[in-house]
């Protein structure tokens, strides 16, 4: 009977130490997958915060550009960042949210203390960074197309200004040097007549085109104003056309002054020469506005626009005739002076001494503006094509995006309804909602066309669309949101259904449990503020004061974010209840590895557990201190509670 009772207490000895080593393996393995699963998000975490650095100042660079192909570029530059850039971070952003809760739930589950990141690395503060990269994306893009806006209206300008100014350049070429002559001091009387009517005639034409030298000096300071890049050489370009202006002004003055001077020594000089002059100059001068408007550059965003330029068109057409009836007037005029010089043989040497516009340059003008005629009705149907064309791209993205709006606000809706609805088990909700996922994958495709769409928009310079309230940006953000949403809300699901299982709770309680959380939800957005979980605890007999409800509240909500979400929910209610292990049962096993001393020895650790586990320990068990201390004794006391948030490894 002694043998037997040897036997008996060797082998229960024995079997205590295996059980002891398992309970710690358990444990280290529990805490060295937590450790790894933090290290992850750290480095996740400070991987997209760095992200978000670099990418902001890019955004928020409002350095212009002189030329339209340059932000053209920049324009295909930051589609190239929402279209292939942007996707993966966003992505990593989800995968770290659903780190980070499937970490808090396995912290939780092992009895563990939440999980705090690094200063500036929790998921409100990547939240933040988030919001505040996504709101200089919109600005970076308005200013982008404010830019664009900008430098087509300076080219327009420009050109305008290019335009206007060569013709009024060709116009006062030897103006100066003709006002400057002194032909009337050597003319015979009739010839000062005929300078004298000449200049008048001239002074009207001057006067035609004052309006001409107005316009190129507003034009000039609109694209000053617009900060137009070539503006000094359009400033001096303008000066010089004013100084020359304000100098013909004075040149024509002074020419005046001495014609009338011997204006007494003039007789009567053919009057139909002068009416011929002054009727030439304003029709010449119609011509060249007419000219002028019909080969002017145009830009317009809408059909009404098009269609009020081709009915101002139209209108100018109708003005033909009645041009024309001025023409074969004028004509006639001089034709009649040529019938008076051949009938009285007057040595007029077949010129006008009024005014240098022949009958030759009128008919040549007049041929030239029927010419353009059917060119500008060509370039305006050719432009009303092409707003016809961007209207039914509006059109076309409108009627997309008004189903894809809503269907992405229904999904939602959809997906919250399903996450706090009792119908089945948690399986069957896994099921439910892995299936919206992939119908919503599915509808990538419908997305990505309307990126299409939106794109063909943009080169098209369509800048408002009349036919839908939802932008692309919209569209984006929503999908966005969409696409996180139902990997939170899987998550979620995961997470409860590994709480259900790790403590052993029923379908029915877990039914219970969401029962009254439902009911305390007072505003259903799936989580309870503060006061609704109050009113929970009291409608089931927790009596507490401040003290003991802060207490509950830093284990249901240690992120402090004020709400209470139906995991740790699930966690409070069943905490008491689960079989977890705790820091006294891990130093009991310690004590039973030592053989009932206050301390453990490095080969004691090395011989009772799994290498990698037994190093573990070493390196992180401080030296015991105690009365009873040997060399190389280690404090597996501290170290156990350690484990559990107790003290400080």
């Amino acid at each position: 009977m002694t043998y037997v009772s040897s036997f008996y207490h060797a082998f229960s000895g024995a079997q205590k130490a295996e059980t002891a080593a398992n309970r710690i393996c358990k444990v280290l393995a529990v805490n060295q997958e937590n450790e790894q699963l933090m290290e992850d998000y750290e480095k996740l975490a400070s991987d997209l915060l760095e992200w978000i650095r670099r990418t902001i100042p890019w955004l928020e660079n409002r350095a212009p550009e002189n030329t339209m192909q340059a932000m053209q570029q920049k324009l295909e530059d930051f589609r190239d960042y929402r279209r292939l850039h942007k996707p993966p971070k966003v992505q990593e952003k989800c995968q770290l949210e659903i780190n980070f809760n499937t970490l808090q739930t396995k912290l939780r589950l092992s009895n563990r203390p939440a999980f705090m990141p690094s200063e500036g690395k929790m998921v409100s503060d990547i939240n933040n960074a988030w919001g505040g990269l996504e709101q200089a994306e919109k600005g970076y893009e308005e200013w982008l197309l404010n830019e664009i806006r900008r430098l087509e209206r300076l080219d327009h300008l420009a050109e305008k200004f290019r335009q206007k100014a060569s013709i009024h350049e060709s116009w006062t070429d030897g103006k100066e040097v003709m006002l400057q002559q002194k032909d009337y001091e050597t003319a015979t009387l009739s010839e000062i007549k005929a300078l004298l009517k000449k200049h008048e005639a001239f002074e009207s034409d001057l006067a035609a085109h004052q309006d001409r030298v107005e316009q190129i000096a507003a034009i000039a300071q609109e694209l000053n104003e617009l900060d137009y890049y070539d503006s000094p050489s359009v400033n001096a370009r303008c000066q010089k056309i004013c100084d020359q202006w304000d100098n013909l002004g004075a040149l024509t003055q002074k020419r005046r002054e001495a014609l009338e001077r011997t204006e007494k020594l003039l007789e009567t000089i053919d009057q139909l020469y002068l009416e011929y002059a002054k009727r030439a100059a304003p029709f010449n001068n119609w011509m060249e506005g007419a000219m002028e408007d019909l080969q002017d550059t145009f830009i317009v965003h809408t059909i009404e626009e098009i269609q009020g330029l081709t009915t101002a068109h139209e209108q100018f057409k109708a003005t033909l005739p009645d041009a024309d009836k001025e023409r074969q007037a004028i004509l006639g005029i001089h034709n009649e002076v040529s019938k008076i010089v051949q009938t009285y043989h007057v040595n007029m040497a077949g010129t006008n001494p009024y005014t240098t516009i022949t009958p030759q340059d009128i008919n040549g003008k007049w041929d030239h503006v029927r010419q353009l005629v059917p060119r500008r009705d060509q370039a305006l149907m050719e432009e009303h094509t092409r707003q016809q064309q961007n209207e039914r791209l509006r059109k076309q993205f409108g009627a997309q995006a008004n189903v894809i709006g809503p269907w992405i606000q229904t999904k939602m809706e959809e997906i919250g309804r399903i996450s706090i609805e009792m119908h089945g088990t948690l399986e069957d909700q896994l099921n439910h909602l892995r299936q919206y996922e992939k119908s919503i994958i599915n509808y990538k495709p419908k997305i990505d066309q309307l990126e299409g769409d939106h794109q063909q928009i943009q080169e098209a310079l369509i800048f408002d669309n009349k036919h839908t309230n939802y932008t692309m940006e919209h569209i984006r953000v929503g999908w966005e949101q969409l696409l996180t949403t139902i990997a939170r809300t899987i998550n979620e699901v995961e997470n409860q259904i590994l709480t259900r299982d790790a403590k052993g709770i029923s379908q029915e309680q877990m039914n219970e449990f969401r029962a009254s959380f439902n009911h305390f939800d007072r505003k259903k957005t799936g989580m309870m503020d503060s006061e609704d979980f109050r009113a929970c605890l009291i409608s089931m007999g927790y009596n507490m004061g401040e003290a003991e409800f802060a207490r509950i509240m830093s284990i249901v909500d240690p992120n402090r974010l004020g709400v209470v979400t139906f995991q740790a929910f699930i966690d409070f209610m069943s905490r008491e209840t689960a079989d977890t292990d705790t820091a006294d049962q891990v130093m009991a096993s310690f004590k039973i590895l030592a053989g009932d001393k206050n301390y453990i020895t490095v080969d004691e650790l090395r011989r009772e557990l799994p290498p990698d586990q037994a190093e573990y320990c070493i390196a992180r068990m401080a030296p015991y201190s105690g009365p009873d201390a040997v060399p190389g004794a280690l404090d597996y006391m501290s170290f156990s509670t350690a484990l559990y948030g107790e003290s400080d490894l």
